[in-house]
């Protein structure tokens, strides 16, 4: 039984070296392509950062279309976007944004349920050339409540 769990033992530490040195030859390799790039984050350069809404009605998104140029001498492709809450949805240019090029971050947010409030949010974005974050800010105006009761009953109404 000793020797089986020894045995054992040998293996599991034989597969545990093995995979730590592919790790380490893919680290290297991935830094070594990274630092060939010429480009930076101030080649994507916005329009503008921040878009202010202003006051806006509660109810429908509001959405605004960051646009940026590529002023790099590579390709820059977006790998990543991501918004600080999940009542912002992002979308953007999946294909390479060539030098000289335009490029579009697209930032959707959900005014339903959040009247009366200001609101500021940023939206991270990653790409080849690094990261950059842009924001979004106003105040959601509160929907006038309906003379009408929502009706919360299981039968259905046409």
């Amino acid at each position: 039984m000793k020797k089986v769990v020894l045995s054992l033992g040998i293996v599991l530490m034989a597969c545990s070296a093995s995979m730590a040195q592919n790790h380490g030859e893919k680290t290297a390799s991935a830094s070594t392509t990274a630092a060939a790039s010429t480009l930076k984050p101030e080649n994507m350069e916005f329009k503008q950062d921040t878009h202010d809404f202003g006051t806006i009605e509660e109810g429908p998104a509001a959405e605004h279309e960051f646009v940026f140029k590529n002023t790099g001498t590579e390709p820059i492709l977006i790998q990543q976007v991501h918004a600080s809450c999940g009542c912002t949805t992002p979308s953007y240019s999946k294909d390479p944004v060539l030098p000289g090029k335009t490029g579009i971050v697209k930032a959707s947010f959900n005014t339903k349920g959040r009247g009366g409030a200001p609101f500021n949010k940023s939206i991270t974005i990653t790409s080849n050339a690094g990261t950059k974050v842009v924001f979004i800010k106003g105040t959601v105006e509160k929907a006038p409540e309906s003379s009408v009761p929502e009706n919360t009953s299981m039968i259905r109404t046409n």
